[in-house]
């Protein structure tokens, strides 16, 4: 088959799939939504290619490692895209470690060698050391988690953690993010108890979440607003929140703190002025778009950003590789041993950068 017919092909298909979609329902309920004007690129934020420098950690053997944890004698410890935890060693050899049977995402090593995970289809779980795996919790208040996403553990073990979406699930993100509602949820699991609260509901894609150095307070991402929220555990303000950041440059995925006062933020990509300006505002348009194959809808633009913050939520700088072909959408940034390890939804990789003194 020559090249024209190819084309003429492809150009029905994709005309037929456009005439279907007039005629078939909508997958979402969207809502308008004027996002505030983004902030330059200057200062903390600032372009820079200080990302083409990180060392490349197991390339081309990981599948998606979206969130990751590193032991004090340099183990790696991922979440993978085919359901598994996988450990790689200071050497770089790779093994499965545990497989949950969904999809793993945000994660936590505890000092006895426990991991705590945030799986987006299976809830939270905790992984033995021998790779042995206990169902935590799997719903709150009766609602059933969809994405459970990204989690902390205060020192009394206490896990704070978010369900992103409690209508869509891990293979449906997009969806959230053209309806622009408030899906999301904040939650603490009580292992004393067994008990899960939600502590604040209706956030739009609860994603990251990060204990403050005191543990007066937790973080938790809201992607599809640009921002970050602060609820205050301790103090005259326990039990209120307030916004940490607003209108980042990008989308806020996971966060860490390093334990001394700074938080390392990993922005899945930069804001995109056609979502912005042209779908958001416009609901009918919106409907529309989410009907059609994926292939249609507006892609986001291959960039590795993360951001260093201190806990007033003042930027301090960034870390950056603006053409993405190294390391794109970064989901995760961990610190350790003066390094910074990240994970992404989408490479086969992690990245390793060092920070100098």
């Amino acid at each position: 088959m020559n090249r024209t017919r190819i084309l003429a092909v492809f150009s029905i298909l994709i005309l037929s799939g456009i005439g279907y979609s007039f005629f078939t329902p909508s997958p979402i309920d969207p809502v308008a939504y004027d996002p505030p004007i983004p902030p330059l690129m200057e200062g903390a934020f600032a372009p820079n290619q200080l990302l083409v420098n990180a060392e490349l950690i197991a390339p081309g053997k990981l599948q998606g490692p979206e969130d990751m944890e590193v032991d004090d004698h340099g183990n790696v410890f991922t979440s993978c895209e085919n359901g598994k935890i996988v450990h790689i060693s200071p050497e770089g050899n790779v093994k499965a470690y545990a497989a949950t049977g969904g999809r793993p995402l945000g994660n936590k090593l505890l000092s006895d060698g426990r991991l705590i995970v945030a799986d987006a289809d299976k809830g939270l779980l905790e992984i033995g050391r021998k790779g042995e795996i206990k169902v935590l919790t799997t719903e709150a208040e009766g609602v059933p988690f969809r994405f459970t996403d990204d989690l902390d553990v205060a020192k009394d073990g206490t896990v704070y953690f978010s369900d992103a979406s409690d209508k869509y699930g891990s293979q449906e993100y997009l969806y959230d993010l053209m309806e622009a509602r408030p899906n999301g949820r904040l939650l603490r699991y009580d292992p004393s108890t067994g008990r899960t609260e939600v502590l604040l509901k209706e956030l739009y894609f609860a994603n990251g979440v990060a204990l403050s150095q005191n543990e007066d307070f937790v973080l938790v991402n809201e992607t599809y607003r640009y921002r970050i929220r602060r609820y205050w555990l301790k103090g005259p303000k326990a039990g209120q929140n307030d916004f940490f950041i607003e209108n980042l440059p990008g989308f806020p995925d996971n966060i860490s703190s390093d334990g001394n006062g700074t938080f390392y933020l990993a922005l899945f990509t930069v804001r995109n002025s056609l979502m912005d300006s042209i779908l958001h505002p416009r609901p009918g348009l919106k409907t529309f778009i989410a009907k059609l194959p994926k292939f249609l809808w507006p892609k986001a633009q291959p960039y590795g950003f993360v951001l260093l913050l201190d806990e007033n939520g003042t930027p301090l700088r960034s870390f950056q590789e603006p053409s993405g072909k190294h390391l794109k959408a970064i989901t995760s940034v961990k610190y350790k041993n003066g390094f910074l390890y990240l994970g992404s939804l989408h490479n086969d990789r992690i990245g390793k950068y060092k920070l100098n003194p």
